[in-house]
């Protein structure tokens, strides 16, 4: 496994295209460690990205998805792929072509894993992201290459999560039921990211092109609970983050979060996490920060 490694400090722009993703004409894969508000990374090459923010906000491809520390995304290949920090953003980005990914998943992950990383929003805990650090940090090459594959090796793992959800997807053959586990996956994904919008599942459906009442029963299927109980869960964990970082009131919250009424945001608050929001925000302002990593 070939690694190189690239940081962007606050404020700079890294451009990477495709003669970028080879080195003694193998594909390889690239660290990119970037540590500043406005830090800006463009790919022009089609990449599969492993992104983990360890600090602030990291907005990538459009402005409608960010991802935020503690939790870890796999993006898929696409051309003209942008990363930008926000807010003084701290974050790692493991990088390559879907070449590159075939060959390194496919070695790491066995003759009967897969070749291929899927997109999702994983959690990061503190190991995943003490392996982060050690990418950022290692000073020679061996170290590098050994801290890439421990992170790979942990996303595998949660990604192998996946294989009850895939084996409930229709499909006569496992690469079928892939498939359409990445089209509901993309849906997914989509609504995790927006979920602050009002999408009906008719929208949803043509996303996966299925009717939607085969929408619905695919994702019910494959998740266990349907695309709008997916949406409020999403929208009531976007709310909780905000209570957390953000000086909004509470009616702003509820809002911005996509609820329409109060009265029905603390309702579906108390019911999921047994507290109201003012009790939450309370609790949160007096517990002791959190480790941080720079």
């Amino acid at each position: 496994m070939v690694v190189t490694r690239y940081r962007l400090a606050h404020g700079a722009r890294l451009e990477l295209g495709a003669k970028s993703m080879v080195v003694n004409r193998a594909p390889a894969l690239a660290v990119v460690h970037g540590g500043g508000r406005g830090c800006t990374l463009n790919v022009d090459v089609p990449i599969v990205g492993v992104w983990i923010p360890l600090r602030g906000r990291l907005q990538l491809g459009g402005s409608e998805m960010l991802a935020y520390p503690g939790e870890l995304r796999v993006t898929e290949a696409e051309p003209n792929f942008r990363a930008v920090g926000r807010g003084g953003a701290v974050w790692v980005a493991l990088l390559g072509t879907p070449q590159a990914w075939r060959h390194v998943v496919g070695r790491l992950s066995g003759p009967t894993g897969s070749s291929s990383l899927l997109p999702a929003r994983h959690e990061a805990d503190f190991e995943l992201r003490r392996g982060a650090v050690a990418m950022a940090r290692a000073e020679a090459k061996g170290g590098l290459e050994a801290a890439a594959e421990m992170v790979i090796d942990r996303v595998l793992s949660l990604q192998a999560r996946f294989a009850p959800a895939i084996a409930s997807c229709p499909g006569r053959t496992y690469a079928q039921r892939r498939q359409v586990f990445l089209r509901l996956q993309r849906v997914r994904n989509y609504l995790a990211s927006n979920c602050h919008l009002d999408v009906d599942n008719d929208t949803l459906a043509r996303m996966a092109s299925y009717s939607p009442s085969h929408f619905i029963r695919a994702f019910g299927a494959a998740y266990g609970e349907t695309p709008h109980a997916y949406l409020i869960r999403q929208r009531l964990e976007y709310a909780r983050r905000l209570l957390r970082t953000s000086p909004l009131a509470i009616s702003e919250v509820a809002l911005a979060s996509g609820f329409e009424s109060r009265c029905t945001f603390s309702r579906l608050f108390r019911e999921r996490y047994g507290t109201t929001a003012g009790a939450m925000r309370a609790i949160v302002g007096a517990a002791r920060p959190q480790a941080r990593f720079a």
